[in-house]
C-alpha cells in the first residue's frame, strides 16, 4: 500500500509530511522517557523483520491481486506505539529513499497511512481493550487479528481521502473507495492471521515482551538474546531467499488504481515530480529491489521487474533484501540508542 507520487499533489504530500514530522517528533520525546537498554535491540532486530517480510506480496485468490505485511501492529504490541511508529518510519524512509518503493512526496502519507492507524488508533482502542490486563493466547489471538483488520482499512481509507483531495488523478472516490477496502479487507484478514502467529511465538518464547514492553515496564536482566537471534535470521532468510517466492501480482493499491481507470499506471505531472523521481532515481541503491541495470542508470524501468518466473531465484533481490534488513536494523536501532543517549545526558545536565 506504497503510494506513488501520481497520486498526490504537492499540497497534500507537503501537509502529510509536515503532520508525520509532527507525530515523529511526538513519538521520539515519548520514547526518550521509556526506552531501555532490552528494547534498542528489538527495535532494530523487528524493524530488520519487517521490513524483509515486506518484501513477499501474496497472491489475493481469484482477484489477480495480492497483498504484503503492513507490521506495525506487530511492532505496537512489542515494542508499544510511540516505539513502533518511529520504527515504522525508519522501514518506510529506507524503502523510499534507497529502494524507490513509494514516492518521495507520499513518504508522509505513507507512514502516516501504514504507521498511525495502526499504531495510535487500532492498537491503542482494539488490541488493548480486548486484551486487557488479563494476557493469555485467547485473547491476543482474537485482539491481534481485529486490530491488523482495522489498522489496514483505516491505512486504505486514507490512501482514498489523501488521493481524492489531491484532485490529479481521475480516481472518482465512491468508485476507488469501494474496491480499496474490499481488496484490503482481504489482505487485512491474511495479516490478521501473520500478526497473530508471530505475536503468539513471541508470547510463547518470551511473555515478558508482551506483557512489559507496551506497558511501559523495564525487563532488567531478562535474556532477550535466544528470541532476537531467531527474528534476525528469520528475517535475513525472508529477505534473502523467501523473497524469490513473492506473487508478481500488482499489490492492492495498484490493483485498485488499474481496476478504476483501466491503466496499469498513472502519469506524474510535469514539475516538481520529475525533480523528486530523479532524485530518487540516483539515490536508490536497489531499485526495485534490485541491481541498478543499465536501463536504471538511464531512467528507464528496472529489467528485474518484469513478471519474474516463480520462485524467482535473484541474486540482486536476494542482495537487497540481506542489505535492507541490515540497513533498517542499524537505523531503527541506531534512532532508539541516539534517543537513550539523549535523554540519560538531559538527566544528567539536569540533575
Amino acid at each position: 500500500m506504497h503510494m506513488a507520487d501520481a497520486l498526490i499533489s504537492p499540497a497534500v504530500g507537503s501537509a502529510m509530511w509536515v503532520v508525520t514530522a509532527g507525530l515523529i517528533s511526538y513519538s521520539a520525546k515519548k520514547v526518550k522517557k521509556e526506552i531501555d537498554d532490552k528494547k534498542i535491540p528489538l527495535m532494530g532486530v523487528m524493524g530488520a523483520f519487517i521490513f524483509a517480510v515486506q518484501m513477499i506480496n501474496f497472491s489475493i485468490p481469484a482477484t489477480g491481486s495480492s497483498g504484503h505485511l503492513g507490521g506495525a501492529m506487530i511492532l505496537a504490541i512489542l515494542l508499544g506505539p510511540y516505539t513502533a511508529f518511529l520504527t515504522m518510519a525508519s522501514i518506510l524512509t529506507i524503502q523510499a529513499l534507497f529502494f524507490a518503493d513509494g514516492g518521495l512526496l507520499a513518504l508522509g502519507c505513507n507512514i502516516f497511512n501504514l504507521g498511525f492507524f495502526p499504531c495510535f488508533i487500532a492498537y491503542p482502542l482494539l488490541y488493548k481493550k480486548i486484551v486487557g490486563d488479563q494476557i493469555t493466547k485467547q485473547r491476543i489471538a482474537i485482539g491481534a487479528s481485529l486490530a491488523a483488520v482495522i489498522g489496514l482499512q483505516l491505512g486504505a481509507f486514507g490512501v482514498v481521502v489523501e488521493t481524492f483531495l489531491s484532485g490529479i488523478s481521475e480516481l472518482p472516490f465512491t468508485t476507488f473507495l469501494i474496491v480499496m477496502q474490499s481488496i484490503h479487507l482481504a489482505i487485512g484478514l491474511v495479516e490478521g492471521l501473520v500478526t497473530t502467529a508471530v505475536i503468539l511465538f513471541i508470547f510463547k518464547e518470551r511473555a515478558e515482551i508482551i506483557q512489559g514492553f507496551p506497558s511501559g515496564k523495564t525487563l532488567g536482566n531478562l535474556s532477550l538474546k535466544p528470541i532476537l537471534t531467531i527474528m534476525l535470521v528469520v528475517a535475513l532468510v525472508t529477505g534473502g531467499m523467501l523473497s524469490w517466492f513473492a506473487s508478481g501480482d500488482p499489490d492492492g493499491l495498484e490493483w485498485s488504481v488499474t481496476k478504476v481507470t483501466g491503466l496499469e499506471e498513472l502519469e506524474a505531472p510535469e514539475g516538481i515530480y520529475g525533480v523528486l523521481a530523479d532524485l530518487q532515481n540516483k539515490v536508490a541503491i536497489f531499485p526495485d529491489y534490485n541491481f541498478r541495470d543499465t536501463n536504471q542508470a538511464a531512467g528507464e524501468p528496472s529489467s528485474g521487474q518484469e513478471a519474474p518466473a516463480w520462485a524467482a531465484v535473484d541474486s540482486g533481490l536476494s542482495t537487497a533484501g540481506v542489505v535492507g534488513s541490515i540497513l533498517t536494523l542499524v537505523v531503527a536501532g541506531g534512532i532508539g540508542k541516539l534517543l537513550q543517549i539523549v535523554h540519560r545526558r538531559h538527566k544528567k545536565f539536569a540533575h
